[in-house]
């Protein structure tokens, strides 16, 4: 297949996900978040089309194992700005709707309520990410306008994922709140891993950070926080979660859970 994929981007021993393909209806990303991953695809933050997506897409769906789960997008967000104009992921839905595929969205952008008609019309979720970080995700839209997002979702009645991703310490922890003023159907967390370029931009607008991943431990390509701090800050976190009646799961940290799937596909029908 040419531009659905097997989801597994890191081959991860600390990947609960459920099985599931990957799906990306632009190249690179423009929201440049400081603690991106992905940038070791070249000139990721220049964002690009794709030639012949449609065509592909549709040839690729043909070949899909009945029932599948498409996560779109998982590297690069399927709502940068330009989508306003451009609506290449809009068509995607359609195209995605025709074959009654099972759908998770995830993305970091207010512009997903546009496509509200035709997601509620498909077997889908919605995850948002919301840090309260604006300062490390200087191209998104900022967390009010999530938070907002993920209300005129739910007004849909589309199933919508907070992703309260990633938790920085000394910095979010105590932002909470976000999940009470979203109440969204679940809740997906996990502290910051930093490989060392995302180390290097990080710490240039918060220079603490550097010290503090010093003493960190190494998980795979990835600098952790140790596992003691990791384990306090997630389980605040679920117990928040539990306490409100939203079911919490922690992707890629190795602790157990009790919520259904770790991305919260398990909401999709």
């Amino acid at each position: 297949m040419k531009v659905i994929r097997k989801f597994d981007p890191w081959k991860s021993e600390l990947c609960t996900c459920p099985e599931k393909y990957s799906f990306n209806p632009y190249t690179g990303c423009a929201h440049q978040c400081l603690y991106c991953y992905a940038t070791y695809i070249p000139r990721f933050y220049h964002l690009r089309e794709k030639k012949n997506l449609f065509r592909d897409f549709e040839r690729d769906l043909k070949d899909l194992p009945e029932n599948s789960l498409i996560s779109m997008s998982n590297s690069s967000d399927p709502y940068p700005p330009v989508e306003r104009e451009r609506k290449v992921t809009r068509k995607c839905l359609e195209i995605l709707r025709d074959y009654d595929v099972r759908l998770l969205v995830v993305t970091k952008s207010d512009i997903v309520v546009r496509d509200a008609d035709i997601l509620s019309e498909m077997r889908c979720a919605v995850s948002i990410t919301i840090t309260g970080l604006d300062l490390l995700e200087p191209n998104a839209p900022p967390t009010e306008k999530r938070i907002e997002a993920i209300k005129n979702l739910k007004d849909f009645g589309i199933p919508v994922i907070l992703r309260f991703d990633p938790i920085v310490p000394g910095l979010n922890e105590s932002r909470m709140d976000i999940i009470e003023k979203c109440m969204p159907d679940h809740v997906v967390t996990s502290t910051l891993k930093l490989k060392p370029d995302s180390l290097a931009r990080v710490s240039s607008v918060l220079p603490e950070i550097k010290t503090i991943y010093q003493r960190g431990e190494k998980v795979g390509r990835y600098t952790y926080l140790k596992r003691e701090k990791r384990y306090e800050m997630l389980k605040r976190v679920e117990k928040y979660c539990r306490d409100l009646g939203i079911s919490c799961a922690f992707c890629r940290e190795g602790f157990e859970f009790d919520a259904k799937s770790c991305d919260g596909s398990h909401l999709i029908k």
